[in-house]
């Protein structure tokens, strides 16, 4: 964010906070199980809340509220540079947990 963007500190907690959320609520779907994340269907009503929190922070910066906690609105392409730092970091913990099982799971 800072070097990117040129960030100051609003821009930067907006940033912080959109991308914290959302890793934090979707890597759940990658941790939920031992299988493929993509094979193993959520309960219906796990994927709605989920996204609609990710939705949510996303656009809480466009709002009232939002300036409220000082937050502003992030450029265009922040979207596209948290796609993949999301992308890449859930990324990242599949790998792990395939590692994990295969280290320590008991056979």
């Amino acid at each position: 964010m800072l070097v990117v963007f040129q960030a100051g500190e609003s821009l930067f907690q907006t940033g912080w906070f959109i991308e914290s959320i959302a890793t934090q609520v979707l890597v759940i779907f990658i941790i939920r199980t031992r299988l493929n994340p993509f094979l193993s269907r959520p309960h219906p009503w796990l994927t709605i809340t989920s996204l609609t929190v990710v939705a949510v922070a996303m656009i809480l910066p466009y709002t009232a509220a939002g300036a409220y906690f000082g937050f502003v609105p992030p450029p265009p392409m922040f979207f596209l540079v948290l796609a993949v730092m999301v992308l890449a970091y859930l990324g990242m913990v599949e790998g792990m947990k395939r590692w994990f099982y295969r280290r320590f799971a008991a056979d």
